[in-house]
């Protein structure tokens, strides 16, 4: 015989087995939505910037950042190098204000050591130019801080006659937030030293 009482427990069952199937969907649900998000998030981070093979960063594009670190090194070396020691009468104080805004305050100590020496007053006054003819860097991508040495070789043009030097630097790259255009490769030069500076003779060029 049932009674009514029966019945309301079998509705009360029926109900707490609903409330916990509900309960269950909506955590799964929940879960699924929150990994699914931080996947794309993931992936949009990865793959917002592309590296061309000359090294330029180009925004908005599909490619992976951490399989261009290397490159993108490489070439934020390239292009410091490029500022900080090609330079002459009309660009170097352009060139300068690029080139600091790629590393830490061991770059500017360097510039400010080069300045108090006179360095660029003798620049302008002779009218010398100092042209980058080559830049040889190698990075340690094992380990962050990434340490570098790189090799650059400089001609100095003092009208009549040019010089041609190898200059090692050594330093370490940190990431940092990108900044365009000022620093697109998101890295910044740390305890950067000049270590040598040495002339190169003339039988050497022609063996390169």
């Amino acid at each position: 015989m049932k009674t009514p009482f029966k019945n309301i427990q079998q509705v009360l069952r029926l109900n707490r087995f609903v409330a916990l199937a509900l309960i269950i969907m909506t955590g799964l649900v929940c879960i699924f939505s929150v990994t699914l998000v931080v996947k794309i998030h993931k992936e949009s981070m990865d793959k917002a910037f592309i590296v061309s093979s000359s090294g330029a960063v180009i925004p908005l594009q599909l490619a992976s950042q951490r399989e261009n670190l290397e490159v993108e090194a490489l070439a934020h070396l390239e292009q410091f190098h490029n500022w900080f020691y090609g330079v002459e009468a009309n660009s170097y104080e352009k060139n300068m204000e690029k080139a600091l805004w790629l590393g830490n305050a061991s770059v500017d100590a360097v510039y400010r050591q080069k300045k108090a020496d006179g360095f660029y007053n003798r620049l302008l006054q002779y009218s010398l130019v100092q042209q980058v003819e080559r830049i040889d860097s190698q990075i340690d991508m094992t380990q962050e801080p990434y340490a570098f040495q790189t090799r650059t070789v400089i001609r100095i043009n003092r009208g009549v006659v040019t010089d041609t030097y190898e200059l090692i630097t050594t330093g370490k790259l940190i990431p940092v937030a990108r900044n365009f255009p000022h620093n697109p490769h998101g890295l910044l030069i740390t305890d950067f030293f000049e270590n040598s500076l040495r002339k190169i003779e003339d039988y050497e060029t022609t063996e390169e």
